[in-house]
Formats: C-alpha cells, sequence, structure tokens
C-alpha cells in the first residue's frame, strides 16, 4: 500500500516537471520539421497554402530557384511571405535546445546568411506593390487617411483655377512691357511691389502722375525733396537700386513666382522639377549658371545678415547685390549637404506674405521630401550599402542631366499649355503624392521582418 501510494507521488512529481505529460501525449520533434531540411523548424514561415517552412530554407529555394512558390505543392505565394510568429513562439518553448543549436549552425553558414538577406531585400522591394492588393491588415485607418488626400486634392484644384483664371495675363505683366509705356497706375504698382514700406509713398507718386517716362528721369535728390520726400534714406536706395535694374533692362524685373515664371517658363519649370529630384544639383546650377539674378538673392534670403536691421531685411534679401560672407557661406553649405530641402522650406516662407498658399505647398513638400531622403539613406544603411552610394550618386547625375538635356533639345516643340500643366502639377499636387509615399515608407517600417 505504502509503495503504490509512493509510486502515485512519483508521477505527480514528473507531471509538475513536464506539463507536456500532464496534457496529453508526449510531442515530437518530428511534429514540427521542415519539409525541405527535415529539421526542426526555425522562423517557420507559412505560405498561402498553408505549407510551412525554415525562413532559410526558404531563401535558398527562392534564390536557387527564383520562383515565389511553394517548395511542396508549387502553389504561388501573394505578396511576402512572414514569420508565423504563434507558431515560432510555441516551437521555441517546447524545444528551446534543439532550436538555439539550429540558431548556432545557420549563424555559421554564410551561404544561408546571405540567402536570408537577399529574400528579405526582395521582400522590401515587394512590399510597396503589396498596398495596392487591398489587404485589410495593410489599410488601417485607409479611410481618414483617403479623406485627407481628397480634402488637399480639393484645395490644389480650386488654387489652379484661381491661378489659371483670376491671375492676370502673363503677356500682360510689366515683366513683358516697356518702362516707357508704363502708365501712372502701373508705376504706382512697381513701387508697391518693392515691399510693404513702399506704400507710404504711393499716394505721393499718384498725385504727381508719374508714368514711366517720368520716372526714368528722377533722380536721388529729387525723391529726397517735395513732393516726394522719401526722408528714409534705406528706402530712397532702395527704390533707386530697382530703378537701374529697370533703366538696364528696359522692363520691370521679375520679383516673384509668377513674373519669374512669365520670364522664363522653361527655366521655372526645370528649377522646380530640379529641386524637387535632386535639390543639391539644382542649386548647383544656379550657382554655376544664373549667380546674380537668382542666386545671390536666395542665400541672402535663406543665410540673412545678422547685423541688418529689420527694416532693412527684406531689402537686403531682394536687391543686395553684395557678395555673401564666409559666415553665410557656411550656414549655406551646412544646409546644402544635410538639408538641402530645408533650404526651400526657408526660402517659401519668406514669401509668405506674397504668396500665401503656394508658399504653404512648396514648405509641406519640402518636408515631405527631406523625410522621404531621411527613409533613403536609412535604407541604405540598414542594408549595409554605403559602398554603393557613389555608384549611385554618379547614377543620379547621370540620369538627370540626361533628361535635362532631353527636355533642352526638344523644349521649343513643347506646347504652352503642356508646360503650364506639368508647372501646376508640380507646384500643388506633387506635395499630396509625396504624403501617400511617406505614409507607404512609414507602414513599411512596421511590417518589415527583421
Amino acid at each position: 500500500m505504502e509503495e503504490s501510494q509512493q509510486n502515485d507521488l512519483n508521477t505527480m512529481s514528473l507531471e509538475k516537471d513536464d506539463p507536456l505529460k500532464s496534457t496529453g501525449p508526449q510531442i515530437s520533434v518530428s511534429e514540427f520539421s521542415c519539409h525541405c531540411c527535415y529539421d526542426i523548424l526555425v522562423n517557420p514561415t507559412t505560405l498561402n497554402c498553408g505549407h510551412s517552412f525554415c525562413r532559410h530554407c526558404l531563401a535558398l529555394w527562392w534564390t536557387s530557384s527564383k520562383k515565389t512558390e511553394c517548395p511542396e505543392c508549387r502553389e504561388k505565394w501573394e505578396g511576402f511571405p512572414k514569420v508565423n510568429i504563434l507558431l515560432r513562439d510555441a516551437i521555441e518553448k517546447l524545444f528551446p535546445d534543439a532550436i538555439r543549436m539550429r540558431f548556432e549552425d545557420i549563424q555559421q553558414n554564410n551561404d544561408i546568411v546571405q540567402s536570408l538577406a537577399a529574400f528579405q531585400k526582395y521582400g522590401n522591394d515587394q512590399i510597396p506593390l503589396a498596398h495596392h492588393t487591398g489587404r485589410a491588415n495593410q489599410h488601417r485607418g485607409g479611410g481618414f487617411f483617403s479623406g485627407v488626400l481628397t480634402a488637399l486634392t480639393g484645395v490644389a484644384v480650386v488654387l489652379l483655377v484661381y491661378h489659371w483664371s483670376s491671375r492676370e495675363s502673363e503677356h500682360d505683366l510689366l515683366v513683358h512691357k516697356a518702362v516707357a509705356k508704363w502708365t501712372a497706375e502701373e508705376v504706382v504698382l512697381w513701387l508697391e511691389q518693392l515691399g510693404p514700406w513702399a506704400t507710404l509713398y504711393r499716394d505721393r507718386f499718384l498725385s504727381e502722375r508719374v508714368n514711366g517716362r517720368l520716372l526714368l528721369t528722377l533722380t536721388e535728390e529729387e525723391f529726397s525733396r517735395a513732393p516726394y520726400t522719401i526722408e528714409n534714406s534705406s528706402h530712397r536706395r532702395a527704390i533707386l537700386m530697382e530703378l537701374e535694374r529697370v533703366k538696364a533692362l528696359g522692363v520691370k524685373p521679375p520679383q516673384n513666382l509668377w513674373e519669374y515664371k512669365a520670364v522664363n517658363p522653361g527655366r521655372s519649370l526645370f528649377l522646380l522639377y530640379a529641386l524637387k529630384s535632386s535639390p543639391r544639383l539644382g542649386l548647383l546650377y544656379l550657382y554655376l549658371f544664373d549667380y546674380t539674378d537668382t542666386f545671390l538673392p536666395f542665400i541672402h534670403t535663406i543665410c540673412p545678415l545678422q547685423e541688418d536691421s529689420p527694416g532693412e531685411d527684406i531689402i537686403t534679401k531682394l536687391l543686395d547685390l553684395r557678395e555673401p560672407t564666409w559666415k553665410q557661406w557656411r550656414e549655406f553649405l551646412v544646409k546644402y549637404s544635410f538639408l538641402p530641402y530645408q533650404l526651400i522650406a526657408e526660402f517659401a516662407w519668406d514669401w509668405l506674405e506674397v504668396h500665401y498658399w503656394t508658399s504653404r505647398f512648396l514648405i509641406v513638400n519640402a518636408m515631405l521630401l527631406s523625410v522621404l531622403e531621411l527613409f533613403s539613406f536609412w535604407r541604405i544603411w540598414s542594408r549595409s550599402e554605403l559602398k554603393t552610394v557613389p555608384q549611385r550618386m554618379w547614377s543620379h547625375f547621370w540620369k538627370v542631366s540626361t533628361q535635362g538635356l532631353f527636355v533642352a533639345m526638344f523644349w521649343p516643340l513643347i506646347p504652352q499649355f503642356v508646360c503650364n500643366c506639368l508647372f501646376y502639377w508640380a507646384l500643388y499636387f506633387n506635395p499630396i503624392i509625396n504624403i501617400d509615399l511617406v505614409v507607404k515608407e512609414v507602414r513599411r517600417l512596421e511590417t518589415q521582418v527583421f
């Protein structure tokens, strides 16, 4: 009797030590074997057909065959196979020693490591395509996001229609009209575009009915005394500097986005796309080929001189053609190297009063492009592809240069309507597209299998 009780106690003790025996028949390793290597499953990956394989076995199969199909039943899989987390955790809890030994063997096999890396790279390239399959697990909150994109698209369409319909014809702008033919109202319009401070002298010019011919004859001495009485020397200097530019050109020089587009339709379209796809090359182009008219105002805007007073700030940015100081160059080169899109955002920020909504679209687009560039650098770093950066840079330079040369050759044949469509598309609709790209990159990080 005592011996029987002792056996029962021993049985209960064994059941406590081994929970598998207390719940049913003992589970063997063979029940969790991979049908490729016939060993215990490591990082089991379940395909659409229901068959599970070791992840490295599936990677080796894909590397050797380049087929997206099950090694056992040959049914094609959709998307990119993921690790069966529930099955993996169960196997690791049941057979920890066997899994640990298998992991050690896998890590020492270079062929397996390379196959896994190639398989994961293939998966990273496939993830963006998976967003178009309509799977629910990759479209969490899609309704709200679609609503945001729809609203932004509506705003972009309204702005496009507004600029296309209400804005005066490009041929009627002062940049196309000889200064000698300006009316008194057009002279006042030219004066007001110098800055908010110029409105102080609006009534004085109107009362004297200063037209284009009379404007060309005015001197600094006449501006300083009645009836104009411009006592502020910086204001007087700004008017004279701009007047000299008008005399040299014979027309009004462009002072905002629409006037620059009217004077340089091809260059404005080229710069808009160049600063979007390759801001560093775009700014280098401005430095080499458009230094005085565009690059100097640009660098004085984004890297202003600290000693300038607030009243002279806008004058310095628009009319100051002095060579930048070393401090300005240093600030510019740091931003140029690491945050080129921030330069564009800062420039657009300075023009908020002139181009209210357009500047906001440019700022948002610059921020989104900065995020996308950061994602690109992170992808290169995580894949240990830093050695390929010089080759990528050369390929990008060659691609951009070829596209620019192609556009320059066929520019005379492209209708103006098509150029306007491309210009406004890049200005108002590219930010919406970039929002979608950023969301996809974020989802890629969430779904990436490490």
